[in-house]
């Protein structure tokens, strides 16, 4: 009478699972290779007497908030912590500045600025532990502060060079005359900077890094 049976009708199954095939276009970890390796580590000191521009110069080339320990200058400095007649500085680093700045993505500049008074001198043995170089920062109006400096680093045998910080775009003294005044040698590098501008701070600091790395190397090849 009717056709043949039909087969009962089953709900189709899913087809079986196959994972994306793979996309030509390299990922971004494939495209740039294995990750740049850190910057290396180089730690620098800022020294100099009181009110010479230390903490400036950490603050004007730090790329991070620098870390400072200013308090207030109290009657137990008077005839002590004299900062000149040209400045207005009523506080005083009682430790130490602390800033940083990377150098074309390979360096990476630790800055450690020493506190100006002799009353503190007991920490520059700590500060200068693994130091690699110094920046003595000089006020060419008062001179005789940075001879406290000069000679402990020529004691340390730490390089050094010697900043000479122009507060108002002048020097009162010429280079020639200072390097005399402060009888250093031909081999001490002397220069003329402004605490205050980030480019003439990092110019003074690439003196300090090559007078540093040249000593590292010379050391190294003995």
């Amino acid at each position: 009478m009717g056709g043949p049976p039909t087969a009962p009708q089953h709900p189709s199954a899913p087809p079986p699972y196959r994972p994306p095939a793979a996309s030509a276009t390299p990922t971004a970890d494939t495209r740039t290779g294995p990750p740049a390796a850190p910057p290396i580590p180089v730690k620098l000191l800022i020294a100099g007497g009181f009110g010479v521009g230390k903490t400036t110069t950490v603050g004007a080339i730090s790329e991070i908030a620098p870390l400072t320990t200013e308090a207030e200058m109290t009657s137990a400095g008077i005839g002590v912590d004299d900062p000149g007649a040209r400045s207005g500085k009523t506080t005083t680093t009682v430790a130490m500045d602390f800033g940083c700045v990377t150098i074309d993505r390979s360096l990476k500049l630790y800055l450690f600025g020493t506190p100006g008074q002799d009353r503190f001198g007991f920490m520059w043995d700590d500060l200068a532990r693994g130091a690699l170089g110094a920046l003595v920062v000089v006020d060419s109006s008062r001179l005789d502060d940075c001879y406290p400096a000069i000679d402990f680093f020529e004691r340390a045998g730490l390089p050094f060079v010697v900043g000479v910080n122009t507060f108002d775009g002048r020097l009162t003294h010429e280079l020639g005359a200072i390097r005399w005044a402060l009888a250093i040698g031909d081999h001490v590098p002397l220069v003329q900077f402004d605490a205050r501008e980030r480019l003439s701070v990092r110019d003074a600091l690439l003196v300090v890094l090559d007078r540093a790395l040249d000593r590292a190397v010379r050391e190294k090849g003995a």
